[in-house]
């Protein structure tokens, strides 16, 4: 049973916000870029738990994970929880890799 994705306020804000950033409407490839990581967060809906649990996540026992985009010098991390009960991926917030004060921010 596929899952359904759901992101949450600030995981649409992160969205906005990168979209801005790599100037999406003023680049064919940019944009490109930007639908490919939109897309690689809705293949969440079948088998989240194929990305690992966050190192941080361990510590705070939140039990959340990343999928990764992008290429090796510009990595974003979707930051998401299951709700196994619900059949639920809730996209918690994106982040540039480089951003460490995420976890704090949950």
């Amino acid at each position: 049973m596929a899952y359904l994705v759901e992101l949450t306020i600030r995981a649409e804000q992160d969205l906005d916000h990168i979209y801005e950033l790599i100037s999406a409407d003023d680049s064919a490839a940019a944009a490109l870029w930007f639908y490919g990581l939109e897309t690689a967060i809705y293949t969440l809906r079948a088998l989240p738990r194929r990305c690992p649990i966050i190192p941080e996540s361990k510590k705070a026992k939140h039990g959340l994970r990343h999928l990764l985009y992008g290429s090796k010098r510009d990595v974003y991390r979707v930051i998401y929880d299951i709700d196994e009960p619900r059949k639920l991926v809730r996209v918690v917030t994106i982040r540039h890799a480089a951003m460490d004060e995420f976890i704090e921010e949950l």
